[in-house]
């Protein structure tokens, strides 16, 4: 899935940064005597490597298609019938398109005689997300589905259809034109099943709350680094996930997103919340991913982490994200930070 912000590239960055600072300070333990929290997970990546590598995870996101992704990816584990899995993903696939919502709204075909002819979707990917959509959620409500198979094809779903919007990657905008890719007819394909070891839990809520009530060893933060609202940028993708027939507006069909605003996004909130999460997590290393243009400067990131115990940080040359603005680039690549906090 085109993700901002993806640390898939990076990971063995991390792992191996994460590791050195670990075996700096004489840390003895294995994985599986270890929990590592990703509080701004995304679509899952850096939780999901480090759960197969043993460690008990806690994810969170405050968006809703993050949480279901990783309600799969990171919660289930082991949990899952894959024969009866590989059935229920052929069954959704020889569903017939319906004109639902997504339809009504995101596919030229479905917005005639609307302000706005929107061209998110072909009609017949459109319709065919719909028709899965229902159908997973009537399955789910008659109980021909257990929770673990409904997260599952949901976030399937979710990853699946993304592969197929006529977008520059994010959903700030639709293309005046189908590309390639978006003409294609759409495919469910499966999420993989990650099989770990030990308990995973993840979490719908805003970190800042989240913080105060849980605890662990590693904690992972991947926040915003500039003022692009991820609400915003991967709104359709929530109101897949939710399918709850929001009241939308504007050219984009925008869903309300006042809650998930993030104050990571925020030039005058952003110190503030993060010197809070450093302040009231309850983990020994803290590791923070922040880029050379983030909204922070690094010294202000290394002055909050010192007050609370030993920094370091090391730092990679990383390609830009694709879906950068041009006109905002000043290079093509950037230098990621990982920031490392011994906490005292």
């Amino acid at each position: 899935m085109n993700y901002i912000g993806s640390k898939y590239s990076l990971i063995e960055f991390l792992k191996s940064s994460i590791a050195k600072t670990l075996v700096g300070n004489g840390e003895t333990r294995t994985p599986n005597e270890m929990v590592f929290a990703d509080l701004m997970a995304g679509t899952g990546v850096v939780g999901g490597s480090f759960k197969q590598n043993g460690y008990s995870i806690i994810a969170n996101d405050i968006q809703y298609y993050s949480y279901v992704i990783s309600k799969h990816m990171i919660e289930n584990n082991g949990n899952l019938d894959e024969n009866r899995c590989a059935q229920l993903i052929k069954d959704l696939n020889n569903l017939e398109g319906v004109e639902g919502f997504i339809y009504k709204n995101y596919c030229f075909e479905g917005t005639k005689g609307q302000e706005f002819r929107r061209m998110y979707f072909t009609e017949y990917n459109a319709k065919k997300c719909d028709a899965i959509r229902i159908a997973i959620e009537e399955k789910r409500t008659e109980k021909l589905i257990n929770e673990n198979e409904y997260y599952f094809l949901l976030g399937s779903l979710i990853n699946s259809i993304d592969k197929y919007a006529n977008t520059a990657s994010v959903y700030g905008a639709y293309l005046k034109s189908f590309k390639k890719s978006a003409l294609k007819d759409m495919i469910l394909e499966p999420l993989p099943i990650m099989h770990g070891q030990v308990e995973c839990k993840v979490y719908n809520e805003d970190i800042n709350e989240l913080i105060k009530n849980i605890s662990g060893d590693i904690l992972y933060l991947d926040p915003p680094y500039n003022a692009r609202q991820y609400c915003t940028n991967y709104h359709l993708l929530e109101t897949i996930a939710r399918y709850d027939n929001p009241v939308i507006h504007g050219k984009t069909g925008l869903r309300e997103y006042s809650e998930q605003k993030s104050d990571f996004c925020i030039k005058s909130k952003v110190e503030k919340s993060f010197a809070e999460i450093i302040k009231n997590a309850n983990f020994k290393y803290i590791f923070l991913s922040y880029n050379n243009e983030g909204l922070m400067s690094s010294q202000t990131i290394e002055k909050i982490m010192k007050k609370y115990g030993k920094y370091r940080y090391e730092i990679q040359e990383h390609k830009r994200y694709k879906a950068d603005n041009a006109r905002e680039a000043k290079a093509d690549k950037t230098f990621e930070c990982l920031h490392c906090l011994i906490k005292k």
